[in-house]
């Protein structure tokens, strides 16, 4: 069956449990072009189907559909509210109000409390009573950022979003208690998941619904981490690569994982990620290190599932220490010290 929109989800259903349904991208069943109609289309695919030319696409359980669901409307929702603060943003910066000069966060308690008094009253206050102790930005830079004019049409419009804003956070709150009576089955699962660098408990959530806890539908961690778009693409031709970026497949795993590179590589509890991000940063930058990491974190889950056992960071830390007797030449010394960081100045040659 090849894969359209969501058309497919439907016959699917009917399907699963009394075939084995091989559900195909369409980029590896595409017809020749100039002959293409949806007669040919179904011999085509029958044809290379036959064959055993078709690899199907992974598709997890339906409970871990269910899963993924969610957690993806969880994350529609966050973008929902990411669009609506930036909406409100605009409402006070085309009225001459710059809160975002002088606060770190507009949506914050102080600013929140000031957003509010100017929406009952457009006229001059004092902001002093309005601010909190942690707040180091000097009161008359605060009272100026405040010195504008806010007319009744953005003033209703910044009273909307702000009404949205709220309405999306009840949805959040309700979405997040079914999520996670939803993922209680998978408790034993999140716990594993859980002990890797940088990874908390609804990110845990958000990794096996994109995954499964099952890895054997996966040959190594190598075709999953090719799955999530964390691998770089081979296009060579003639001796000459044209591209090495990493696809675009992974749409939600792939950001997700990356926000649980940069938590880990801060995290002191876990020297060894942040060492070799450190290693990669200095050579390739810290976009590519970013993903390396990425890649890292998503080869440790496939193995905790596949062995069910937590993480052990006694594993990246073995291959780092040299062995405490070892007759090594200068230039093997000179490369063990570079890789721990150091700069290296070579001997003049005698």
């Amino acid at each position: 069956m090849e894969s359209t929109g969501k058309y497919w989800i439907p016959v699917y259903n009917i399907l699963e449990a009394t075939c084995t349904i091989v559900l195909a991208h369409p980029k590896y069943v595409k017809a020749i072009r100039g002959k293409k109609t949806d007669k040919k289309d179904a011999k085509w695919i029958a044809d290379i189907f036959k064959h055993d030319l078709v690899s199907g696409s992974f598709i997890p359980p339906t409970d871990i559909r269910q899963l993924r669901d969610l957690m993806r409307y969880h994350w529609k929702l966050t973008n929902f509210t990411t669009g609506e603060k930036n909406r409100a943003q605009n409402c006070l910066t085309v009225s001459n109000i710059k809160l975002d000069d002088v606060f770190s966060d507009v949506f914050g308690k102080a600013a929140s409390a000031i957003t509010t008094r100017l929406l009952e009253s457009s006229e001059p206050f004092d902001v002093t009573p309005y601010l909190t102790k942690n707040i180091k930005t000097p009161v008359e830079k605060i009272q100026a950022a405040v010195d504008g004019e806010m007319c009744a049409e953005q003033a209703e419009k910044l009273r909307i979003i702000r009404s949205h804003m709220d309405a999306l956070e009840l949805c959040k709150l309700n979405l997040q208690s079914l999520i996670l009576t939803t993922a209680e089955k998978y408790l034993p699962q999140l716990n594993i998941v859980a002990t890797a660098p940088g990874i908390q408990a609804f990110s845990a959530i958000g990794i096996v619904s994109e995954i499964g806890v099952d890895m054997s539908v996966f040959p190594s961690s190598k075709h999953l981490c090719s799955w999530a778009g964390l691998t770089p693409q081979n296009n060579e031709s003639a001796g000459k690569k044209k591209t090495t970026r990493i696809s675009r497949a992974g749409t939600y795993i792939k950001p997700l994982l990356v926000q649980c590179a940069l938590c880990a590589i801060r995290a002191k509890q876990f020297p060894e990620v942040r060492r070799r991000y450190l290693a990669l940063k200095k050579r390739r930058g810290h976009k590519k290190a970013i993903i390396a990491i990425a890649r890292m974190l998503l080869t440790a889950i496939y193995n905790m599932f596949k062995k069910n056992e937590p993480y052990n960071p006694e594993l990246y830390r073995i291959p780092d220490r040299p062995p405490a007797h070892r007759m090594v030449s200068l230039e093997e010394a000179i490369y063990i010290i570079q890789r721990q960081g150091y700069l290296v100045t070579p001997p003049p040659a005698s």
